[in-house]
């Protein structure tokens, strides 16, 4: 049987060595030359069968040697037929060749080459795999020859098909084959097979992976790769990629382990570089966005095993402490990718040496300075730091020096970024700050460091505040009210006016974010300081908050009330009386009776009512808060009677009796009947019989009682339920004596009215009993009131005539006749508003002969409107009761209201006594009344519009401020649109002489209109010009001024004097900063359009002033900065309020560039041409203009130096006077900038020469000084205290100047 084999041994090796000698004849030399044909199958076969011997094998090479045949005649065939298309040949060679390197007796190194071992790679691809695990188990076998096997292609070749093997992997995993049911049968069965058995294969692929990957860790483990850079750097991407794509723990431990092996043992090259390609190639997996498994099992690898280890070596550590920097550098910028790469970074600078983390720390401090996504990574990342690292960053080693203070390196950062040029970034910047000021401040070891490190002044924290606070980007403000929130325990006392009114203004901020910010920090200084100054601006911002549009701040604003204003008077519930107690102030809570007194302010009053109104219908309202009330006006009295002061002097707390008539209302059993009927008979003794007072001005006690005896009134009709039957009848009976006697003061009169209805509908048995109840009285009340006046009115003729033909009385006579008129006009004054009063609670009452009677009083003096039974009445109420002829008017209002027969006869009066009338009171009632009338009867007082914004322009401010209150909110309502001359007459109010309506015209104009109607500024900009000017040229201008007379020169600002020129150009830019950039280029367009070429074509009269002005507002507008379209701007408002690198923000960033493209378009094919024909106007009539316009084009086009030839093509004169007076102004600018500081430099040295000399500047004597005069009648008293107080005033000298 042996010499059988050794027979097959010699025909196989004769066949082989025939067909090798063969090709080898046939062979080209030529290095360029195509590879040699492949083997035969049967020459394959016979050298597989001699690779199974050792003695064959040694034979085979000792034969080829003989026949001078190298081995490469043997490996190239042998090549080509592993490259072979046919599968079964190239896999037979594969076979055949790896065979012939196993044998022992085969000359390995000689066998083993790139080339051949990429074919034979190449003919595995299928099974690469398998291959893989063929080629790592020679490796690994004891006997062989580790260096010639192991070769970098061979490796690069087994890493590509572990990578190839993972991308496959899941792909044929999850979809199972599918046939292709149209294909033809027996390509449809041949597929099917190839199908199933790769399909077979692959379900086993992953153990074959973890196979490979065992391999590969042992195979690490022999064979270095100090000298294969190139197969490490391979390596470690596989591995990343392997580790990236598997879904098994096992094969993440795998890939973990060779990852270490490569970076621990020093064999593989240098372990910097090592941990720098193992690091840098994991950065990805780390800044995944996507809290994952394998992003927490690379984070746990890096802090669980490189960060050890880099403890014990200095290399690895070298490499790790620049990681987080890379990947710092790396973070994208977007913001939740970011968030989940500061996670990352932070995790990992955590457990590293305290050294390396304050590096890192100096690295993030100087990172602050960089570019943007830098500055705002790092912003981001010192917040962490401070959450991260409590230990590390404190503030109570502040012996260090500042700079080694990490905490106090990372605020001054943070302050820094406050005041960065991107809005984004102050706005993360002062969340931040006041975030890691919280933190901070949890620390009670920090707070008194932190304290003094803010009231130091050197980091201007102070001053940080004031101008964030004013920012013109919303999330900045926002940032700014969170800082003040969460630092004021750091502030101090006094707060800062500027702040606390800048937090106030922001209360009414158009963005819901803004208000509600503005509303924790106010009420948090509030919480922390409730000083005199911070209760008033409190009361005066956050309750106006209750009528707010979101539901979550009207809520807030609830709460907020309760807890800071209610709950603290529930506080004076329990406080009593000591003995020797003189001073109300000392017995109550610091702030409580201030509060009471701020809750009386006619703004604030109304929002109180309806949050109490509010909290009742909620059931919140405590009956503490009553009784607490009842006990500070009990005491009041009680400190008063101790004082042995006269009860009728005495006067409550103000804004006791006023809340509780608020809260009463929801809390009806906890009022005490016997405390309200001891203090109404109280105050009822402040009623005199005999009112001696003038009208017009009272005493201010009587007042007080008057307004006190209001909300008792309003506290006895909320719990008149609760009152026993025989009070109440008493009560009712003695309120309608009261309003019978007609003596009240006014503000009394409502409040009995509605408490007297209000005792007879919940007393009645049924609702109309009570009906019936209240209309008996009140005909009877306006029976009486209509004789009262019907009285007066009938005497007024005889009095004027005895005034003027008999003698006028004197002495004793005279005061008591004087005094009954007076008495008798008040009371006719007190019936008149009476009869309002009743005619509102009593629609139904019966008005025969009241109506006639005002319409005497109202149209007294003017015989045209009277009717013939009344036109002998010539006298003019007017002049003799202004009182009675203003309440007349109200009055007169309120029936129309009722009536609307009457209103649609009355209104033109009322329209009419609104532009003649020149008392403001009545003009101001009247007004007020219109707006009653607009939305009871909008179509009749929409065609009188027109006329009633007349008031806009009123000389009493008052009277303007009502006005442009009760339009706005009928505009927000849509009781008004906005359309016609209402607009264009809105816009004076932007320069009002008054601080307080140019602020509600900011608002209005600048949020509210900003969304409900954002068109509206550029719609009619271009008229608002013409109409500002008293400009007819324009062809709307005329018809929306036309119909009034004076209309037109009443709303301008016509004039080139400097202020009619600054309120104008105020006007235009508030406009200009409503508009989006697209109407900015669309109104740039109009302008040059409808007035430049309007010009230049002679439509627009430059001879005239008014043309002049129109002309040089266009041209003042058209260069000013808001109207410059640039991508920062078109961007602007997204880019402070989103994140950079936001999709929304690219977009904008191309919007912005279209807009921008689109700009110097129109400016090269519309504007350059008028331009030059305006000009040409201009010079021909010596037109002061020309300046103007010549500044206006070296504005427009500073900006295209670069495109002068290609703008200015067609007037290359201009072109160079252009040229020529933009260097000639930047020189003069860069002048003047010299001279400035040449100035200032020399000034300071001549001061310092004459302090200096000392002798030469010298303080004149008291004598020779001009002191000036005190008109006081302590003159000389005070004049020697001052002369003293300098006497007495220390000098300080300069040590290192003398």
């Amino acid at each position: 049987m042996a010499d059988l084999n050794e027979d097959d041994d010699n025909e196989s090796l004769s066949q082989i060595l025939a067909e090798l000698e063969s090709l080898s004849l046939s062979s080209n030399p030529n290095p360029n030359s195509p590879p040699p044909p492949p083997l035969t199958e049967p020459a394959l076969r016979s050298l597989l069968s001699l690779s199974s011997s050792g003695d064959a094998v040694s034979l085979l090479f000792l034969r080829l040697g003989e026949l001078n045949l190298q081995i490469s005649c043997l490996l190239s065939p042998l090549s080509s037929s592993m490259d072979s298309s046919s599968s079964s040949l190239s896999l037979l060679a594969s076979r055949a060749y790896l065979s012939l390197l196993l044998s022992p007796s085969a000359p390995l190194f000689s066998l083993f080459t790139p080339l051949a071992f990429l074919s034979l790679l190449s003919s595995v691809r299928r099974f690469s795999l398998l291959a893989s695990r063929a080629y790592l188990s020679l490796l690994l076998s004891p006997s062989a020859p580790l260096f010639s096997l192991f070769t970098p292609l061979a490796f690069l070749s087994l890493l590509s098909s572990v990578r190839r093997s993972m991308k496959s992997q899941p792909q044929a995993a999850a979809t199972p084959p599918v046939s292709n049911p149209k294909g033809h049968p027996k390509g449809r069965r041949k597929r099917k097979e190839l199908d199933r058995d790769d399909w077979r294969f692959e379900r086993g692929g992953a153990n074959l992976v973890e196979s490979v990957l065992e391999l590969l860790e042992l195979a690490l483990g022999k064979v270095p790769l100090d000298a294969a850079h190139d197969a490490r750097k391979s390596l470690v991407e596989t591995i990343v990629s392997v580790l990236e794509l598997s879904g098994s723990n096992r094969i993440s431990d795998l890939c973990f382990k060779i990852l270490y092996g490569v970076v621990s043992r020093p064999e593989h090259g240098d372990q910097v570089n090592s941990a720098v390609e193992v690091l840098k190639n994991l950065t990805p997996l780390i800044l995944l966005q996507v809290k994952s498994p394998l992003r927490t099992s690379v984070l746990g690898f890096v802090t669980g095993k490189i960060v050890p280890l880099g403890r014990e070596n200095e290399k690895v550590r070298k490499a790790l402490v620049y990681m987080p920097r890379f990947l710092a550098c790396k973070a994208p910028e977007k913001s939740e990718p970011r968030a989940a790469a500061i996670e990352s970074i932070l995790e990992i600078v955590k457990v590293m040496e305290e050294e390396d983390q304050i590096g890192f720390v100096d690295y993030v401090v100087k990172m602050n300075e960089g570019k943007t996504n830098l500055r705002l990574l790092a912003v981001d990342l010192i917040l962490g730091f401070f959450t991260s690292f409590a230990d590390l960053f404190r503030l109570t080693d502040m012996e260090q020096e500042s700079e080694e203070c990490p905490a106090l390196k990372c605020l001054k950062a943070l302050i820094h970024r406050c005041d960065d040029s991107m809005g984004g970034i102050r706005a993360r910047a002062l969340t931040n700050l006041a975030h890691a000021i919280d933190i901070l401040l949890r620390d009670a070891n920090n707070c008194e460091e932190l304290q003094d490190v803010v009231s130091a002044g050197h980091l201007g924290f102070k001053k940080l505040l004031r101008e964030r606070c004013g920012d013109e980007k919303a999330a900045v403000r926002k940032g700014a009210l969170l800082l003040i929130t969460k630092s004021i325990s750091l502030i101090g006392r006094p707060i800062d006016q500027v702040i606390l009114r800048t937090m106030a203004a922001a209360c009414s901020d158009s963005l819901v974010s803004i208000r509600k910010a503005a509303l924790m920090a106010l009420s948090e200084v509030y919480r922390r300081f409730p000083d005199d100054r911070v209760i008033s601006e409190w009361l005066h911002a956050v309750p106006p908050l209750i009528a707010d549009n979101e539901t979550s701040i009207q809520d807030e604003c609830e709460s907020l009330f309760l807890e800071l204003v209610l709950d603290r008077i529930c506080e004076a519930s329990k406080v009593s009386l000591s003995t020797d107690t003189v001073d109300l102030d000392s017995v109550f809570p610091e702030g409580i009776l201030y509060l009471l007194k701020e809750i009386c302010d006619g703004e604030v009053a109304p929002c109180v009512k309806k949050i109490c109104a509010n909290l009742g219908k909620k059931k919140k309202l405590k009956a503490s808060i009553v009784v607490s009330l009842q006990n500070i006006i009990s005491t009041s009295e009680t400190l008063w009677l101790r004082s042995s002061m006269p009860i009728e002097k005495w006067v409550a707390p103000p804004g006791a009796w006023q809340l509780l008539s608020e809260v009463s209302l929801f809390t009806p059993k906890s009022v005490d009947w016997k405390f309200l009927h001891h203090h109404w008979k109280l105050l009822d003794q402040a009623n005199p019989e005999e009112i001696k007072e003038d009208f017009d001005g009272q005493e201010a006690d009587s007042f007080s009682w008057a307004g006190d005896r209001v909300f008792l009134l309003q506290t006895i009709a909320n719990v008149s339920v609760e009152l026993p039957p025989v009070p109440a009848s008493e009560l009712a009976t003695n309120l309608l004596s009261r309003v019978e006697n007609f003596n009240m003061n006014l503000n009394e009169v409502d409040a009995h009215v509605k408490a007297l209805k209000i005792l007879c509908k919940r007393k009645a048995v049924s609702s109309e009993e009570g009906h019936t109840l209240v209309l008996t009285w009140v005909n009877q009340l306006l029976t009486k009131a209509f004789k009262i006046l019907d009285k007066y009115v009938t005497d007024i003729p005889e009095s004027v005539k005895a005034s003027t033909f008999l003698t006028p009385p004197s002495g004793r006579r005279k005061g008591k006749k004087e005094a009954s008129a007076s008495k008798s006009m008040l009371k006719a004054v007190t019936a008149v508003f009476t009869i309002g009063s009743l005619i509102l609670i009593c629609p139904s009452a019966d008005l025969q002969g009241i109506t006639p009677l005002l319409h005497t009083i109202i149209t007294s003096g003017n015989s045209e409107l009277k009717p013939k039974q009344l036109a002998d009445f010539k006298v003019s109420v007017k002049e003799i009761s202004p009182s009675l002829y203003i309440q007349s008017w109200v009055t007169m209002g309120k029936v129309c209201l009722i009536d609307d027969k009457l209103a649609k006869r009355y209104i033109p009066l009322f329209v009419q006594e609104l532009e003649k009338s020149d008392c403001a009171a009545l003009r101001n009632n009247i007004m007020v009344m219109m707006a009653d009338f607009c939305v009871r009867y909008t179509a009749l007082v929409d065609c009188y519009i027109s006329r009633i914004t007349i008031a806009l322009r009123d000389p009493c401010e008052v009277v303007r401020r009502q006005t442009f209150v009760l339009l706005s909110r009928l505009l927000q309502r849509d009781y008004v649109k906005w359309r016609g001359v209402l607009f264009l007459r809105f816009l004076l109010s932007l320069v009002d002489e008054c601080e307080n309506i140019r602020h509600l015209a900011d608002f209005l104009f600048g949020s509210i209109l900003k969304v409900k109607a954002p068109l509206l500024a550029y719609n009619s900009f271009i008229e608002a010009i013409f109409v500002l000017n008293d400009c007819n040229a324009h062809s709307g201008q005329s018809e929306t001024q036309g119909s009034l007379p004076n209309g037109a020169r009443r709303f301008s600002i016509r004039g080139n004097d400097e202020k009619s020129r600054s309120q104008r150009m105020h006007i235009y830019v508030s406009l200009l900063k409503q508009m989006a950039p697209e109407h900015l280029l669309a109104t740039s367009a109009k302008l040059c359009a409808e007035v430049l070429a309007a010009a230049s074509d002679g439509l627009l009269s430059i001879d005239d002033a008014a043309g002049q002005s129109v002309l040089k507002d266009a041209l003042q507008i058209l260069s000013c900065k808001e109207m410059k379209i640039h991508q920062s701007r078109t961007s602007d408002s997204h880019e402070m309020d989103d994140e950079p690198g936001d999709s929304t923000g690219a977009l904008q960033a191309a919007r912005g560039r279209v807009v921008t493209h689109v700009a110097k378009k129109n400016l090269i094919q519309n504007a350059v041409p008028i331009f030059i024909e305006l000009k040409r106007l201009l010079e021909s009539k010596n037109s002061p203009l020309i300046g103007s316009l010549m500044d206006c084009l070296r504005s427009l086009l500073k900006d295209y130096k670069n495109e002068f030839e290609e703008i200015l093509v067609a007037d290359k004169q201009l072109q160079k006077e252009l040229m020529y007076d933009m260097k000639k102004y930047e020189n003069a600018k860069a002048k003047s900038t010299y001279d400035k500081v040449i100035a200032s430099a020399h000034k300071s040295r001549s001061v310092l020469k004459e302090v200096n000399n000392g002798g030469e500047l010298r303080t004149p004597p008291l004598g020779s000084m001009s002191v000036p005069k005190l008109k006081s009648a302590t003159r000389d008293r005070t004049v020697a205290g001052v002369l003293e107080s300098v006497r007495r005033r220390e000098t300080f000298e300069f040590d290192d100047e003398n």
